[in-house]
């Protein structure tokens, strides 16, 4: 049993080593600007990488999880046409689909509310004021 244990330390410094030659996506000051604001200190920049790591992969799969939702949504009108000359389409990440695929991972978003000016508020104050004479 203790080969094992020994096998599985030998593994993990070999992962934590290879970790370094890694460029994640997530810059690695990004990540330590908002691991020292949640309060996380860690010298070790292979923990800070395994988090950027873990992050990216977090949010590749929301945004895959929203696109296969925006194709479902885009390819049930095209069956009914059944258009010959198809083009490569283009999907745009809505808010939409990124919400439904974020309620599958318990994050919960609601769109912020949007207020506007009376037109007449919204008037130049030029309009409002008299010429000088």
């Amino acid at each position: 049993m203790e080969g094992r244990g020994e096998q599985d330390a030998s593994l993990l410094v070999d992962f934590l080593s290879s970790v370094l030659d890694y460029l994640p996506v997530i810059p690695d000051e990004l990540a330590e600007y908002y691991l020292n604001r949640s309060g996380f200190q860690c010298p070790d920049l292979r923990v800070k990488r395994l988090i950027s790591i873990a992050t990216q992969k977090f949010i590749s799969e929301i945004v895959n999880d929203a696109f296969q939702l925006c194709k479902l949504k885009h390819t049930a009108p095209m069956r009914e046409k059944k258009d010959k000359h198809s083009k490569e389409k283009r999907y745009v990440l809505t808010t939409e689909d990124l919400t439904f695929a974020l309620r599958e991972y318990g994050i919960n978003i609601k769109r912020q509310d949007y207020y506007t000016e009376s037109p007449v508020e919204g008037a130049s104050s030029a309009s409002k004021e008299k010429p000088d004479e």
